[in-house]
């Protein structure tokens, strides 16, 4: 069967608006939902309810009813009957499947560890101080958030490599507890890999939960689950809309939605390279693949590579109808007009398989993580690479950033003044004291200049 793949030209009256109309499903907004999740929205709702306001609907419920709205909702969605004996996995269930895990991935996994800790360790903020020598001291301090809920996708596959990319940070950050949710799935929390990974990153926490009602569960606490303080992982759609809901009772890490990949390239590229990286990501399904590039034959070698490895493909069906839905093959005028559309697209991955990859890639202001050459996959980045595979998606790479372990720290300021730099710099907060108002201010210090506070500070 062919893939009817879209292919956009430029120089064309409706180019901008077809690529707009690509934004549009990419962007938060933009429900990009399955079928299934359709149906099953409309099944247990009793309407055909947008993803906003299922989400709403199962996080009041949530935070409202606690574990009795988890058991409803994971009934509904996942047909799984949760009760407080099988809810959190058990210590032994983890060691077992440790012990049974084949010993190549479990030494894969540690290699892979040392890399991503090794990365995010080294990127660390440390605490900074700046002294004037007039007696202020400034200093910002950093500490680690206490308590972090890590979602795990298991719907339509296993990520373990999720669990590495999340953890690893976090625990390089200094957080003491971590707490995982993973769908009761043979992808989630039934898969005796995801167990085994969990076990060997010394996470202790896994529940049996998926979907908008485990953030709610993080974010809000219910029996069996205390609350905590930051949510972080990948998700479909109501995952991303629920984090967003819960945001401001926690803190979250961003709003990533369906993986997507913007790839520029010019005659160079090989077009079964390119073929296979965009399907690699369409085979998330879904998942956006978009190759812009100013050579029109390559456009047409890589719309046959990917019919050739499309029939190969274990996923094949749901990837070619990611492909369909969510792809495009654009040619632009030059490099100049590529850069430009990527960077108003914004992706989660960009990759540059071109001559002159660095060149490009300074001008990109606009991506969550960047793969430079022909030897360098999106793949590498999810798999190996140390930078977190959790990276903004839908156009928010505009302002947001990749997770690291930076974001799991906390900043304090941390402020010593002695009497002479009080004294110093009394005038300048009177006069800003005074524009406001706010006479207090002033006399909060003022009363430190006194004679007696000074007689006083002194004798101490």
């Amino acid at each position: 069967m062919k893939v009817e793949i879209r292919r956009i030209d430029c120089t064309e009256e409706n180019a901008l608006a077809q690529i707009a109309a690509i934004r549009q499903q990419l962007s938060p907004d933009g429900e990009v939902v399955s079928e299934r999740g359709r149906t099953l929205t409309q099944r247990v709702f009793g309407e055909a309810l947008s993803p906003v306001r299922s989400v709403e609907r199962i996080c009041r419920d949530v935070r409202e009813q606690g574990f009795a709205a988890l058991q409803r909702y994971s009934q509904a969605f996942d047909n799984f009957a949760v009760t407080q004996e099988n809810f959190r996995v058990r210590p032994d269930e983890l060691a077992e499947a440790h012990r049974r895990c084949d010993p190549r991935f479990l030494q894969a996994v540690r290699r892979i560890q040392k890399t991503v800790l090794a990365f995010q360790v080294g990127i660390l903020h440390r605490d900074a101080v700046l002294r004037d020598g007039h007696g202020q001291e400034v200093r910002l301090r950093y500490r680690p958030v206490r308590r972090v809920g890590i979602c795990v996708p298991g719907g339509a596959a296993a990520y373990p490599s999720t669990l590495l990319m999340t953890v690893c940070p976090a625990r390089a950050a200094g957080v003491q507890e971590i707490a995982v949710v993973a769908p009761p799935t043979p992808f989630g929390a039934n898969n005796p890999d995801i167990l085994a990974v969990c076990k060997e990153l010394g996470v202790t926490e896994v529940y049996r939960v998926g979907g908008a009602q485990a953030v709610a569960a993080l974010a809000y606490g219910v029996e069996g689950l205390p609350r905590v303080d930051m949510i972080v992982g990948p998700g479909n759609l109501f995952v991303a809309l629920a984090k967003r809901f819960v945001y401001g009772q926690v803190g979250i890490d961003m709003l990533a939605g369906p993986s997507e990949v913007v790839i520029l390239a010019d005659g160079t590229a090989r077009p079964d390279f390119v073929a296979a990286d965009l399907i690699a990501q369409a085979e998330h399904a879904p998942g956006a693949s978009i190759l812009i590039t100013w050579d029109p034959d390559l456009i047409d070698a890589v719309a046959e590579s990917l019919e050739e490895q499309l029939d190969s493909l274990p996923r094949s069906e749901e990837t070619r109808e990611s492909l369909e839905a969510f792809g495009a093959l654009i040619l632009v005028r030059n490099s100049s007009e590529a850069v430009e559309l990527a960077n108003a697209i914004a992706p989660e991955h960009l990759q540059i398989c071109t001559t002159d990859a660095e060149l490009l890639a300074d001008q990109m202001d606009h991506a969550g993580a960047i793969f430079l050459g022909h030897q360098t996959p999106v793949a590498l980045g999810d798999y190996v690479a140390g930078p977190s595979h959790v990276l903004p998606t839908g156009g928010t790479a505009r302002f947001a950033s990749g997770l690291t372990s930076n974001d799991f720290l906390r900043r304090s300021s941390v402020i010593r003044f002695d009497q002479a730099a009080v004294a110093e710099r009394a005038a300048d907060l009177r006069l800003l004291a005074a524009k406001e108002g706010l006479i207090g201010h002033s006399r909060s210090v003022d009363l430190r200049l006194q004679p007696t506070a000074n007689a006083l500070a002194s004798a101490t």
